[in-house]
Parts: C-alpha cells; structure tokens; sequence
C-alpha cells in the first residue's frame, strides 16, 4: 500500500516537477541563444541574416517566437525563403534560399536586380551584370527594395524571364507594352509571345521553331503557338513565312 502510495505521489508530482523546470529553463539563460548558424546564399547575405536576427541572441531558444524569426528572414530582399532549427543548447541554425536575380531593372539612371517574382533584390550601380536582360520601367515607378513590381511595370517581364530559364538562346531585353511581350535575343532577334497567356507553350514552341529559323529573320512570332512566323518586319507579320514548330 504504501508503495503505491509512493507511486500516486510521483504521478501527480513529476508532471508538475517538469513543468516547472521548463518554465524556468524559458527564463533563464540556460538555453539562451549565443551563435546563430546560417547556411544558404552567399556570405554577404548570411551577414545580413545574422544582422536582421540579432535581437534574439540572448533570448532561451526554449521561449523563441519561430513565427518571428521567418518574418525577420523572409523580410529581407534578397531572401526567397527560409527555415530555422532550435541546436540545443544555444545555436539557432537558419537555413535561407535567396532569391535569384533573373533581370536587370532600370528606371532612369537607378538600376536594380529583380528575381523571377518581380521582387526588387537590390539597387545595384550602372554598368553592372551585364549579362543578365534589361527590363526599361518608367521613371515614375515606385521600386523600394524587396518590393514587387506591379504587372504591367516590370513584374510580368520578370515572370516570364522566370519560365524561360533554360532557353537555348540569351536575351538582352523584356518588354511588356500594349498587352504585348517581346524578348529580344542576343541573336538580333525579336521573340514576340504577344499577351503573357501560355508563355510555357509558347516558349517551348519557339525553341524548336528557333532551329528551322528562315536565314536573315529579325523577328519570332508566336503569339498564336500552332501557327509561328518569322520574317524580317516586325511589324508587318503578313510578310513573314509560316512553318511548323
């Protein structure tokens, strides 16, 4: 009887015990965070996330708001996405994807890189990546980093550099006027999608048209994709031949 006694009073008591201790553990320095350990992007981003999570250091991992530490994360431009894990008993390790830059915005004398999303990354000096395609957006434009460009002033032009990675040929320019899309391609060449509807399938399609090519063509329609043209006016598309994709 009296070990069972002995039993029914550990029973009640442990839980409460533990309670207790996890409690205080939240309140004291036991698990306060001392290193924040990132892994992803390059070093200069991983400064910058260190920077941006710095409040916490200090802070019980046992009492950290997980919610808060994505938000300060997710908050910066250059970031795509993140996670974070709790490496007792005082590392935070985050673990970011950045965003990757697929063109180069320019309005009036500012240039900035922009991601795939039409998310703003950074503000950049002219002159710079000079590999990546240039998108010209009106002076007027509001662009603030890790902002995203509305639709028609800039941000479609990005999306669909987006879904053309991988496509055999590079471009040095996107525009999106009137409802159209043009790529210009480092070949001299117009690639024309008309409106940003089924740009996968257009794109697909002008990469196999882009081999059967009409030599001396300035320019690839495929607005209607089961009906590509090519010809030398851009702007005269009834002078263009029709071939097969």
């Amino acid at each position: 009887m009296a070990a069972r006694r002995r039993a029914l009073v550990i029973a009640i008591t442990l839980p409460v015990v533990l309670t207790g201790a996890y409690f205080a553990a939240r309140e004291t320095s036991t698990f306060a965070v001392r290193t924040i350990a990132v892994s992803g992007g390059t070093p200069a981003l991983q400064a910058r996330v260190r920077t941006a999570l710095a409040p916490v250091v200090g802070k019980s991992l046992l009492a950290l708001n997980g919610a808060a530490v994505e938000r300060r994360m997710d908050a910066l431009p250059a970031v795509l996405s993140s996670r974070y894990d709790r490496a007792f008993p005082h590392t935070l390790r985050v673990t970011v994807v950045p965003e990757a830059p697929v063109a180069v915005v320019h309005k009036g004398k500012e240039t900035w890189l922009v991601s795939a999303r039409g998310r703003t990354i950074e503000r950049i000096p002219t002159g710079t990546d000079l590999v990546l395609p240039r998108i010209w957006v009106p002076t007027a434009t509001q662009i603030a980093p890790g902002g995203f460009l509305a639709p028609d002033e800039g941000g479609t032009a990005a999306h669909v550099l987006g879904l053309a990675a991988g496509f055999p040929a590079r471009f040095t320019t996107v525009s999106f006027a009137h409802g159209e899309l043009t790529l210009r391609l480092r070949l001299g060449i117009d690639l024309r999608l008309g409106d940003p509807v089924d740009v996968r399938l257009k794109l697909a399609v002008a990469r196999r048209a882009l081999r059967v090519l009409p030599a001396g063509s300035t320019y690839l329609d495929v607005a209607v994709p089961q009906r590509p043209v090519a010809g030398a006016n851009p702007q005269v598309s009834s002078t263009g031949s029709t071939f097969g994709g």
